[in-house]
């Protein structure tokens, strides 16, 4: 199954699905009117049953779908409505034929099927059929609603007759196995007689009942096969199919406490089923009614003793996401859970939580998703963070929709609906497109990613045919952002990615070439010059606009007056050229002193070279205690293949316009031996401009001790382009990353039989020997720390999720196993020493564990950060 339903919600599950679809040559508006009156019958109340059918309709269902159908109920087509124009006798046979093709589509799954027929009268039209309704336009069809519940009540019948034949199932261990598509090639030729097998068998068919129990209306009997189903399952560790009965229970779950629904469909849903089966009459146990369908019977049972309660949903949504992990050909019900979760977490009002398994949602593979879904992902992401009051990260979502509407990929790039979508991400930034809600001294938002959002509206307005347009957007952002284009460290960054392209100008241009001849020899002149940087990414990123404020109070002659470019300008995209417009006014002379002055636009290209950058930093633990992991998504946006290099690590090639991730080890920083801001900055800079310099500081050492550099080979790349530059991270070093590459200001160093045990260091002894032990705090905060109470626990790892720590005749520890140590000053460390003695060989390993016994605080478990030590016992005569 590849193809995700972002729309999936909890209470699905208890939907029947039916397609819709047309047949032959029918009119598109035609039929979405018809398709629109068909999804109106979108719940039955099953006469003399006090049960409701929920139904779920899709005018477009992939075939591929289907086939997960036995994993999932509620995603097999088991009804099927055909809409088709006949305007003749002759023409009916070759009408329903195509109607019987489009049956076999989904027969191994349909329980019924209708043809609706428009345009057709006559003898043909008049015959009584129940699986044809014929009309004579599609302006007269006054009963096709009353038609579609009919169908539906059929389809209810079949599937009560299922849930009947599965539930008392009489065939004892000859349970079929039932499988998902990728499953079924790794069970041939399996023991079938086997308890292992037949336990799958039971386990899988309970959660396949308990999903029809959930379809026909008894939600009380589905919980408690679900549970049923979820012991079996666990107990052969069939992780796959234990993940579906555990989101059956939960979804379950979710419409015992939710009857409105989670998806925000409470104006179309109806109360609950067990709430329904209690507003009437009340049935005895296994009583039939006069249809001879049963009503639920299990409402007379205790209702929540098998529901979860609302904290226990999102658990096991955690556990079935997790088990549904392990299979990448499960991917697509992973994120669908995801989605669901996030639904219910929205109204319990749990954000955070539900940020969580958003994040999750991003990260999941599906495989090679076409354009037009990875803009709905995105697009349904930005949603669900919308749901969840998460206003900045939905507009960024929104936003990466939009840049993917123009992919290059796409042959025709949608720029309306790219800047459509721009325009929608406005309030999530907070940015407003009103000069008047612009004030000084209280600009609210991010002013870098502001500005960067106006500079895409500016080039996505252009690029759709609307030069003047994109000039309003232009003097807007000129208008409203001036004090954020000052010169460089007083404004943020435009982009936050390195520095590893600038511009190539001509050294000097003389103001006599930029202005032309002059008839005054001397004169004084205030030029304020407006200096626009505009460039396209492969991406189709909107333009990026940088402008520049420069003055000069310029006397002398022409020939002598040079001008320079005040600065270089950086940014990580790969460009062509850079357009500038220099605009100057100047006078001179009598015209000055009367007020009159020249005005002139000058166009300047700059040349560019290519470049990488990193899209995603973050940060991992390492094995030592001294290091971590530094993990950088690196783009080539060049049109070449290049090599990015960084110390003591392998190389990484990159074809163009391709992304991998590098993982650097890197040591951590000791934030103590970095240089301090100076008295001056200290006396005038605010405690955030201090803190953005403290973050610039660490974010320089950082990137000198990973020394990234990329290069083209000789072979692959044009003569005039330069062959190799550095690449910088200090523009995308968060404060959360920047805080794990931090040295915990408390240090430990556990050293076995005199060697220090950091990294993978495997500490030898030998049995019989005494082994000392030693643990050493060096405390490096500016605060006493202590008292602490350290606890040393010896286990043996079988490598298979179990460890063994009844050691008792293994090792002894010489004399205590447990160490105080009191109060430390700064600066200052303690010694706690302690001996082991290995009575057989073997490896062991150490946990250190600590109960501060301070109680007037709580430090951070960072602090308490140690080394893993591996100790491994041998024989006496090695």
């Amino acid at each position: 199954m590849s193809v995700p339903d972002y729309m999936q919600c909890a209470e699905d599950h208890q939907t029947v699905l039916v397609v819709v679809q047309p047949v032959g040559m029918v009119p598109e508006d035609h039929f979405f009117r018809i398709y629109k009156r068909i999804i109106s019958v979108n719940q039955v109340s099953i006469r003399d049953s006090q049960r409701l059918l929920y139904i779920r309709y899709r005018h477009h269902y992939p075939p591929e779908n289907n086939d997960w159908g036995d994993f999932q109920t509620h995603r097999k087509v088991v009804g099927l409505i055909a809409v088709t124009t006949c305007s003749s006798a002759k023409e009916w046979p070759q009408t329903f034929d195509r109607f019987h093709g489009q049956r076999e589509v989904f027969g191994a799954t349909l329980y019924d099927s209708r043809l609706l027929v428009f345009g057709l009268q006559g003898e043909i039209a008049e015959q009584s059929r129940t699986d044809v309704a014929f009309y004579p336009s599609f302006d007269r069809c006054e009963d096709v609603e009353k038609r579609v519940e009919d169908f539906v009540e059929s389809i209810f019948i079949v599937l009560e007759s299922k849930r009947l034949d599965r539930a008392t199932d009489k065939s004892g261990d000859k349970i079929p196995l039932l499988c998902v598509p990728f499953e079924k090639k790794d069970f041939v030729g399996l023991d079938t007689d086997s308890r292992h097998y037949k336990k799958r068998c039971q386990g899988r068919m309970r959660k396949h009942v308990g999903d029809l129990c959930l379809q026909a209306g008894m939600l009380q009997d589905a919980l408690v096969h679900y549970h049923m189903a979820v012991e079996l399952l666990r107990s052969v560790n069939d992780f796959l199919w234990l993940g579906a009965a555990l989101e059956g229970l939960c979804s379950a779950s979710v419409i015992y406490h939710y009857p409105g629904g989670t998806a925000g469909k409470s104006s179309g849903r109806k109360p609950s089923i067990s709430q329904a089966a209690d507003a009437g009459k009340r049935h005895r146990p296994g009583a039939l009614t006069t249809n001879g369908i049963s009503a639920d019977t299990s409402s007379e049972i205790g209702r929540t003793k098998n529901c979860l309660s609302p904290e226990d949903i999102i658990e096991k949504y955690k556990e079935a996401i997790s088990y549904y992990g392990k299979y990448k050909n499960a991917g697509v019900i992973e994120l669908e859970a995801c989605v669901k979760a996030v639904r219910v977490l929205a109204i319990q009002k749990r954000a955070m939580e539900a940020s969580e398994f958003l994040q999750n949602a991003v990260y999941i593979n599906l495989g090679q998703l076409s354009e037009e879904e990875k803009i709905q992902r995105y697009s349904i992401l930005s949603e669900l963070y919308e749901l969840i009051g998460f206003h900045r990260k939905s507009a960024f979502f929104k936003r990466v929709a939009a840049m993917q509407c123009v992919a290059p990929t796409i042959s025709e790039p949608g720029w309306r609906a790219c800047y459509k979508l721009l325009l929608e991400t406005l309030p999530g930034y907070s940015l407003s497109l009103d000069p008047k809600d612009f004030c000084k001294g209280t600009h609210r938002g991010w002013a870098a990613v502001q500005m960067r959002l106006l500079h895409e509206l500016v080039y996505a307005s252009r690029r759709m045919g609307n030069p003047g347009l994109s000039v309003r957007h232009l003097s807007f952002l000129l208008q409203t952002m001036l004090d954020f284009l000052s010169d460089q460290g007083q404004s943020p960054p435009l982009l936050q990615e390195h520095k590893a392209v600038h511009t190539q100008a001509h050294s000097q241009l003389s103001v006599s070439q930029l202005l032309g001849s002059i008839p005054v020899k001397e004169f004084s002149m205030a030029c304020n010059c407006t200096l626009c940087h505009i460039a396209a990414s492969p991406f189709g990123f909107a333009e990026k606009i940088f402008g520049e404020f420069l003055s000069w109070d310029l006397q002398g002659p022409l020939s002598q007056l040079p001008l320079k470019p005040s600065q270089t300008v950086t940014i990580a995209v790969d460009i062509r050229t850079l357009e500038a417009i220099l605009h100057f006014k100047y006078s001179g002379g009598l015209g000055q002193m009367q007020g009159y002055y020249r005005e002139l636009l000058l166009g300047v290209h700059v040349d560019v070279e290519p470049s990488v950058f990193f899209t995603r930093v973050s940060a991992l633990p390492a094995t030592s205690t001294r290091q971590c992991h530094l993990l950088l998504d690196v783009f080539n946006s060049t049109e070449h293949e290049l090599t990015v290099s960084a110390r003591n690590n392998q190389d990484v090639v990159l074809h163009a316009s391709e992304c991998q991730r590098m993982a650097i080890q890197v040591d951590k920083l000791d934030v103590d031996s970095l240089p301090e801001p100076d008295e001056e900055t200290l006396r005038f800079a605010s405690p955030r401009q201090l803190e953005e310099e403290r973050q610039q500081v660490q974010g320089y050492q950082v990137n000198s001790k990973l020394g990234i550099t990329w290069r083209f080979p000789l072979t692959r790349c044009h003569p005039s382009l330069r062959r190799k530059g550095e690449a910088s991270v200090e523009g995308v070093l968060n404060q959360l990353v920047l805080e794990h590459l931090q040295l915990a200001p408390l240090q430990w160093d556990v050293l076995v039989n005199g060697k220090a045990c950091d990294c993978d260091m495997v500490a030898d002894c030998r049995v019989g020997d005494t082994v000392p032990l030693e643990v050493k705090l060096t405390n490096r905060s500016k605060n006493a720390v202590g008292p602490f109470a350290l606890t040393v626990v010896l286990f043996q790892d079988y490598q298979n999720g179990v460890h063994n720590y009844d050691l008792q005749d293994a090792v002894t520890f010489i004399g205590s196993n447990t160490f105080h140590i009191d109060t430390v000053n700064p600066a200052e460390n303690r010694i706690c020493v302690g001996a082991l003695l290995f009575l057989y060989t073997g490896d062991f390993y150490l946990n250190i564990k600590f109960q501060d016994d301070s109680c007037s605080r709580e430090l951070p478990l960072a602090w308490f950060c140690l080394p893993n030590v591996h100790i491994k016992a041998l024989d006496p005569g090695y």
